[in-house]
Formats: C-alpha cells, structure tokens, sequence
C-alpha cells in the first residue's frame, strides 16, 4: 500500500486525517522540502503519531513480512546530531561502495571507446558500422536484461545479485584481449549488456533502503559522478596501457581489456562480503558479528526511514515482484512522461563522448594525446552534475533544472553545425568538449522517478522501466554516427541539434503534465469531507502514486 505523506505542514509533519484544517495538498510541500540539516532529528511532528494510523502501518508491515519491522517504533525519539553522524557513517559504509562498484561497471561500458583509439576495429575486420552495430547489440541487450534482472534481484537481494553480475561482466569484459574477428566482438557484446543490464536499477533501489528520499538526489549525484572519474582514470590508464603494444605480441587495447577485468573482478568478490541486505541485517562473516550498527542506530535508520516514507516497509526486501503487481507497475501511466524524457534527454552528448577519442585521431592527434584531450571535459562534467543537483534540491524544482542539460548543449551545437567543415581541429575539440561538459540532469531524474512511485513495488519496477527507456534512447544514439559521415559527422550534428531542441520543450510540457495532474486530485481530494479523508486514508485500497492524497513532484 503507497502512503499519504505527501499531505503536509510547513514543518513536515502529516495531518493524514485530514480533520480540523484542511492542508493544502501541493507537490511543492512535500517531505523534500526540507534540507538535509533541517530534517535531522526526531520530531513530534510525524505520520505515526496517530495510534490509529500507527496500528495501520504495523499491520501493513507485518503482512510484509518487512525485514526492519522490529525497529518500528512510533514514539522513538533521536536527536539531530545522532541523525547526522549516523548519515555520515551510512555514506562511508553504503554509498561509497556503491560509486566504487558503479566505477567498475563503467569502466568496461567506457573502455571500448579508448581502445578503438588503438586501431582495434582495423586490427579485428571492422569499420565504424560494424563497431556501431556492435554497440547496438550491447545497448539493446543491457535493455532487455534490465527489468528481468530487477526482478531477480528483488527476489534474490541486491546483496547477492549485485556482486554476482559484477564477477560475471568482469571475466566478460578481459575475455575481449583475445577478440580475433567481427563475430567474436557481437557475441561479447551481447553477454556485456546482459550482464550489466540490471545494475543501476539494482543500485537505486538498494540505495533507497538506507536513505530518505530528500537525500538521494544528492547522494546519487556524488554516485554519478563515476561517469567523470572513471573517463578521467579510465583515460589515463589508456593513456599508459594503450603504450604497452608489442609486449608479449598483443596490441595496447588487449592489455587494456585483460588489466580492467582482472581490477574489477577483485571489486565484484569483495562485493559480496561488503554489502548488506539492509538496516539491520548488517551482521556476517566479513562485516563482524556485531555489525556495522548498534540497535540504536538501528532504530534511528528504520523509523526516520518510515516517517518520511512508509511505504518502503510494505514489501520485504527479499519478496519477489509478481506478474500481478508487475503489470499494475507498467499500467502506472502518470509515469510514463519521465520514461519519456530518459528516452531523448540523453541522446544528444551520447556520439561525441562515444566517437572523441576517434574524432581527435582523425583530427590529427596521436592515441596519447587524444585519451588525455577526453579528461578536460569530463572534469567540467563532473562540476556541473553537482552544481545542477544542488540547485534542483535548492530549489526543489526538477522539469525546468534538468532542462538545463540540454539548453547548455543548444549553443554549442548550433555553432559546430554552422561552422561545419570549416572549423580547425582545436575549435572542434573546444566546441565538442563544451558539449560533453553539459550539466548532467540523470541523477535529479532517477530521484524523480523514485519519489513519484511512491512504492516499493512500482519503485522496483520503475527503476528499471526508466533506465530502459534512458538505453533504448542510447541505442538510438548510437547510430546517429555513421561510416559515411566520418570524420567530421555533420549530418550527425544536425540531427543531434534537432533532438536538443525537441528536449528543452519536452522538459517544460512534463512539468504541465504533472502540474496539471495535481489539479484534478486536489479538486477531488478537497470534495471529501474530513471523515472520508479520514476512511480513505486507512482504508482505501488505491496503492503508490494511485492514491488520491499523493501529489507528483516536478
């Protein structure tokens, strides 16, 4: 069952009945309003402390089986201070090993982009089509791959799944040291994608069992800042792995594929000893016998958890997502302007991050040079994501923040396309690199999608409906570079330049959507009197963002 939190005070609190003053339902007084500093530390304020409305949810979480349930006190009380450090020390324990995890899965979705700066694909029988073809086949096969694997993983635990897929696409990933021919290349791409499909949704959604949904954005924009750091080291490693051709007969891109697979395998292994199931489950062989927390932090991390968000106790977080509740996930079609957005918003930087390093070879650089001249880029990329997350959170604002990522590309765009062939190599490469610079909206967008599930079971299912949609929108991309077009992709830049424009009013027509959206339950929520607010709110068995006291953000 989805939760009716998102009727709130100016404090944060709920008043779920509905009684005495009626609140103002609006998607901009929402649980995010608050700062992280600000939301620290119990208050008096909060959904469970109605004993009515507190006997509801312990039903709820007893019938889930909820695996925090034991915790769940509704007159808990903590201090801000406590909150805090305890934040702290989930950020050490949980969320930077999984930014070192998500480093070990884009080091091989980004590696084959340096290695073609080694003459791989004449070295093996292939040309620019042959490489986009194979790149389509990893993208459409990490597609497919995505919601089953959620699914398994829902069942099974990330805990279990995650390190399992981990060691699988890293032995993947260094079998490509001993490619010989186009076949070879389509078959490893096809077991990559399947391999690596599930894993962000994965991620999110284990993130989600240990942070409040005011805090994801932010942590999943240190998360994403992996993208940068990986192409920044993954570039200088190139740089000096690409140098060791000749060595024992094998090509510079072959020690590259061989030495990242072994790294990451050691990270998939230690994986499996590392992460926890959840809150309270984090005591075993590797983390101790006493765990990482002690029954107060314990308490502290499940009922801030469900104050802000009871409905992340309704499912157990090893209980399977069944064909029933999955199709009532995808019939959620209120969802489905930001499955849109995941689609488009990223197809516009995805061929010049793709194609730089071979842009620049063609340009006239040599191999060092153009796996060093990627790092500038991706360090400017780095700072923006934070800095648009920030103002997203500032703010509270999602549709007209991410809009940004492509109103920032639009200029730049506008000028490679006029210049065309006249452009020297080092304006080229500036104007390339101001747009593989654009402020990066994926981590405001993941965290849009999750608050507006308002669910385990349609986050778990969203998760990986969205990130679907983000591949299908790279499988896209992927064959906008064309053979015939190299080197410079002027009839590529053009058709880039038409989706940014489309993706800048996009954003601003999903903001009307939800607006819109609202509208109709706030007429229809304010027609009830505050007894049917009262009986809707413990009794209706309308779930997720179906319920008529949640409002969408945007």
């Amino acid at each position: 069952m989805g939760s009716p939190e998102i009727i709130a005070d100016d404090k944060g609190g709920r008043d779920v009945k509905g009684s005495k003053t009626d609140p103002v339902v609006s998607s901009n007084t929402s649980r995010e309003n608050l700062s992280e500093g600000e939301g620290y530390g119990s208050s008096d304020e909060h959904i469970f402390k109605d004993p009515t409305v507190a006997n509801h949810w312990r039903g709820v979480y007893e019938k889930a089986n909820y695996e925090n349930r034991h915790r769940f006190d509704p007159d808990f009380t903590w201090t801000a201070e406590e909150e805090k450090k305890l934040v702290r020390k989930i950020d050490l324990r949980i969320m930077l090993w999984a930014w070192i995890m998500f480093c070990a899965l884009d080091l091989h979705r980004r590696n084959i982009n340096r290695a073609i700066s080694d003459n791989m694909l004449p070295e093996i029988g292939m040309d620019t089509n042959d490489f986009n073809y194979g790149q389509t086949i990893f993208l459409a096969s990490f597609l497919s791959a995505e919601l089953p694997s959620g699914l398994i993983s829902k069942k099974l635990g990330a805990d279990r799944w995650i390190p399992f897929i981990m060691v699988g696409w890293s032995i993947t990933a260094g079998s490509q040291a001993f490619l010989t021919n186009k076949a070879g290349f389509y078959a490893i791409k096809a077991l990559l994608g399947l391999l690596m499909g599930g894993f962000i949704p994965d991620i999110v959604l284990w993130l989600t069992y240990f942070y409040k949904s005011g805090e994801l954005p932010t942590r999943l924009a240190w998360f994403w800042t992996a993208l940068s750091t990986v192409n920044i080291v993954g570039s200088l490693l190139a740089a000096g792995i690409l140098q060791m051709r000749g060595i024992r007969g094998w090509a510079g891109w072959q020690w590259l594929f061989l030495i990242e697979g072994i790294l990451t395998l050691i990270i998939g292994i230690f994986s499996w000893g590392i992460m926890p199931p959840g809150p309270t489950q984090t005591r075993n062989w590797f983390r101790g016998k006493d765990g990482w927390f002690t029954e107060r932090e314990e308490s502290i991390m499940v009922n801030r958890l469900l104050r802000d968000d009871p409905s992340k106790g309704d499912m157990n977080n090893r209980q399977a997502v069944g064909p029933k509740r999955l199709w009532k996930a995808i019939q959620d079609w209120e969802m489905w302007p930001l499955y849109i957005i995941g689609l488009t918003a990223y197809i516009p930087p995805s061929p010049i991050t793709t194609y730089l390093s071979l842009i620049l070879r063609n340009l006239g650089f040599n191999v060092f040079q153009s796996n060093l001249l990627v790092i500038p880029g991706q360090f400017l990329f780095a700072v923006q994501l934070l800095i648009v997350t920030w103002i997203s959170k500032k703010f509270n604002e999602r549709s007209i923040v991410s809009s940004l990522s492509n109103i920032w590309m639009f200029p730049w765009f506008v000028a490679l396309v006029a210049l065309g062939a006249k452009a020297s190599p080092w304006t080229r490469y500036a104007l390339l690199t101001g747009i593989q610079s654009y402020p990066y909206c994926h981590a405001i967008l993941v965290g849009w999608n999750a608050r507006n599930s308002n669910a385990v079971r349609t986050r778990a299912v969203s998760a990986a409906l969205y990130n679907m949609f983000v591949q299908s929108g790279n499988i896209i991309a992927s064959n906008i570079y064309r053979e015939d077009d190299r080197p410079l992709y002027i009839r590529g830049n053009k058709i880039l330049l038409g989706i940014t424009s489309f993706n800048i009013v996009l954003f601003y027509l999903v903001k009307l959507f939800y607006i819109w959206r609202n509208n109709v339950r706030d007429k229809k929520w304010n027609a009830l009197s505050a007894e049917e607010k009262e009986d809707y709110v413990l009794h209706s068995k309308d779930e997720g963002l179906k319920r008529l006291d949640f409002r969408f953000a945007h």
